[in-house]
C-alpha cells in the first residue's frame, strides 16, 4: 500500500516533525555516501587484485542485470508495506554485507553475491525514500522535498568521492571497510523516520484479478509509456558522454587528466546541489512539461559542443551543463510518477518500471557509443548521442501531456 493512496495525506507535510526532515536529510546524504563506494572504486579494487577485465566485466553485468530483473518487483514489495522505514533499513543492512564482502576476501563467490545484494537492494531503498519523502512532504509538497533530497545525495556524492578517494590512497580494500562503517549512521538517520510509516487501515479486499486489472492499467498508462521512453532515451544519450569525455581529456591532457576528470565529476554534482531546490520549486509553479524540456535540451546541446571543442578546460565547463541535466531528471521522475499513478497505491511498481527503461537506457548507451567512436571518431559519437537526446526532447515537447494535477496553484 503506498502513501499516495489516501487523500488526506496530501497535508502530511504540515505535521510531519522538524525532526523526520532532518532524518530525510541525513538520509539521502549518507546514502549518496555510501554508494560512492560502489561506483568505479569496484573496478580498480579487482583489478589490484588480478582479475582479468572479462572478469570484471562479467561481475559489473551480474550487478547490472540483477538491478534491472528487480525495479519492478522491488516496487511492488515497497507498495505492499506500510514499513517503508525497515524496508530502507534492510536496504542499507545488505550494503553493510556487500561492502563487508568485498573488503573480507575478493573471491568470485563473494564478489558475485556482494553484487547481486547490491543490485537489488539499490532497488528497494530508493522507492523506499521516495515513499517516506511523500509522506513526510505530501502531495502537493513532493516537488520541493525531491529538491531537497536530490541537493543532500549530491553533497552526498561530492564528499563519498573525497573521503573514498583519501582512502583508496593508502589501501583499496579501505574503500570498503569505509563504505560498511557509513552504514551505520545511514541507519541512525532512519530513526526519526520509524514513526512515519502507514498507520493500520482497514482495506477493502479485492479480487485477485482485479488487483492486477488495476496494475495493468497503471502500467498501460498512455503518459506512463511516453515518459518511460522518455527516460529510456535520455538516458541512452547521457551515460555514455562522460566516458567518452573522459577517454578524450586522457588523450589530451597528459598528467593534468586525473585532475580535469576529476572535475567533470564534481562539477556537475554542485551545481546539481545548488538548482535543485529551485527546480522541485518550479515544478510545482509552473509544471512538469517547462522544467523536463529544460532538463532534456540540455543534452542535445552538450554532445553538439563536445563534437565541436577540443580544448580540455572548455570539455570540463561543457560537461558542468550536465549538472542542469541532472537536478531535473533526478527531480521529475519520481514527481511525474506520483502525478500519473495518483492515489492508485502503485507509485514504487511504477517508479520501478520507469528504472527499468532507465536501466535499458543506461546498458546499451556506452556500447553503442563506443562502437561509433571506434568506427567513425568521437565526434560522430558524440552527435549520435546527441541526435539521441534531441528526439527525447522533442518527444517531451510533441507527445509528453503535463501531469501536474489540477488545483496546484502557482
Amino acid at each position: 500500500m503506498d502513501a499516495a493512496e489516501h487523500p488526506h495525506e496530501g497535508n502530511v507535510a504540515a505535521r510531519a516533525p522538524p525532526a523526520a526532515e532532518r532524518g530525510l536529510d541525513a538520509l539521502n546524504l549518507f546514502v549518496a555516501n555510501i554508494q560512492t563506494g560502489f561506483g568505479p572504486f569496484i573496478a580498480v579494487y579487482l583489478t589490484t587484485q588480478n582479475w582479468t577485465q572479462t572478469a570484471i566485466g562479467f561481475a559489473l553485468s551480474l550487478g547490472t542485470i540483477t538491478s534491472m530483473l528487480s525495479q519492478v518487483p522491488a516496487g511492488a514489495l515497497v507498495d505492499a508495506t506500510r514499513h517503508k522505514s525497515r524496508v530502507a533499513a534492510a536496504s542499507i543492512l545488505a550494503f553493510t554485507a556487500s561492502a563487508a564482502l568485498f573488503a573480507a576476501q575478493p573471491t568470485p563467490l563473494f564478489v558475485y553475491i556482494a553484487e547481486m545484494l547490491h543490485g537489488f537492494s539499490s532497488c528497494t531503498l530508493g522507492p523506499a525514500i521516495a515513499a517516506m519523502s511523500l509522506i513526510v512532504a505530501g502531495r502537493v509538497h513532493f516537488g520541493l522535498r525531491l529538491g531537497r533530497n536530490a541537493r543532500f545525495a549530491s553533497i552526498g556524492n561530492g564528499v563519498g568521492a573525497v573521503l573514498m578517494g583519501a582512502c583508496g590512497y593508502f589501501s583499496d580494500r579501505a574503500v570498503f571497510v569505509l563504505t560498511a562503517v557509513l552504514t551505520l549512521p545511514a541507519l541512525a538517520a532512519l530513526v526519526p523516520l520509524a514513526s512515519l510509516d502507514e498507520p493500520k487501515r482497514q482495506r477493502v479486499l479485492q479480487p485477485r484479478s482485479e488487483r492486477g486489472e488495476n496494475i495493468l492499467h497503471v502500467l498501460a498508462d498512455r503518459r506512463l509509456l511516453i515518459f518511460a521512453a522518455c527516460a529510456m532515451l535520455f538516458t541512452l544519450a547521457n551515460a555514455a558522454l562522460l566516458p567518452l569525455v573522459s577517454t578524450a581529456v586522457t588523450k589530451r591532457a597528459g598528467d593534468a587528466a586525473t585532475l580535469l576528470i576529476a572535475a567533470c565529476i564534481v562539477l556537475p554534482q554542485i551545481i546539481v546541489a545548488l538548482l535543485s531546490p529551485q527546480v522541485g520549486r518550479l515544478a510545482e509553479a509552473r509544471g512538469r512539461r517547462l522544467v523536463l524540456l529544460l532538463g532534456f535540451v540540455v543534452l542535445p546541446v552538450r554532445g553538439v559542443l563536445f563534437a565541436l571543442v577540443a580544448n580540455p578546460a572548455a570539455i570540463v565547463a561543457i560537461q558542468a551543463l550536465d549538472g542542469i541535466a541532472g537536478a531535473c531528471f533526478g527531480v521529475l521522475v519520481p514527481l511525474v510518477v506520483a502525478d500519473i499513478t495518483g492515489r492508485s497505491g502503485h507509485f514504487n511498481l511504477s517508479l520501478g518500471f520507469v528504472g527499468v527503461a532507465i536501466g535499458i537506457g543506461a546498458t546499451f548507451s556506452t556500447t553503442l557509443a563506443g562502437e561509433i567512436a571506434d568506427r567513425f571518431g568521437d565526434p560522430a559519437a558524440y552527435l549520435s548521442l546527441a541526435a539521441t537526446g534531441l528526439v527525447a526532447t522533442l518527444l517531451i515537447l510533441f507527445a509528453m501531456p503535463e501531469t501536474r494535477p489540477e488545483g496546484e496553484e502557482e
